[in-house]
């Protein structure tokens, strides 16, 4: 074979390798600007923020748990916690996109929901919407479908994800 069918090979070959992943888009982003040194969720204006010290540094409506009003105290009240916490533990193969798994239960909760005779529940995180085309189509419906957790949209929990390390504080408020 010859330089120049050579050349035309190779280059073929490389634009045919770069078509099957022209429309890719990660889902996992970078962030290089300020540290979010805190999270807080205001439940009654459907808002978390991201701060740095006092600052805001994004802002993102939300959905909550179908029974909003009040702090979680047992598994399936569909209530969002209220209080302090930490981010914990991060799911990039989420059945809601991706997510940021929240220190629900402390202490104080696993020991409320036993004085009661019942679980405290947990696997509360902040989410993106469902893969599922179906509960994706449910969600749209209704405000507050989730079963406790934050939900937003697929954009923004990409955004979240990079930008909000394991062990950030999260205050979540009524």
């Amino acid at each position: 074979m010859d330089r120049r069918a050579f050349g035309l090979s190779a280059v073929a070959s490389l634009a045919v390798a770069g078509c099957g992943r022209s429309n890719y888009v990660s889902r996992f982003k970078t962030y290089h600007g300020p540290e979010v040194t805190s999270v807080v969720v205001n439940k009654g204006a459907r808002k978390v923020y991201l701060l740095n010290g006092e600052g805001i540094l994004r802002e993102y409506k939300m959905d909550l748990g179908f029974a909003p009003l009040g702090h979680k105290q047992v598994e399936g009240d569909g209530k969002t916690p209220e209080g302090l916490y930490r981010i914990d533990r991060r799911n990039p193969n989420s059945a809601f996109h991706l997510s940021l798994g929240i220190s629900y239960p402390n202490a104080a909760d696993r020991a409320y929901a036993q004085s009661l005779g019942k679980r405290p529940g947990g696997e509360i995180f902040i989410h993106g919407e469902p893969n599922s085309e179906k509960e994706r189509k449910r969600a749209a419906r209704v405000s507050d479908w989730t079963a406790g957790c934050i939900a937003v949209r697929n954009q923004e929990i990409e955004e979240i994800y990079a930008m909000v390390r394991d062990g950030t504080p999260i205050a979540l408020r009524a």
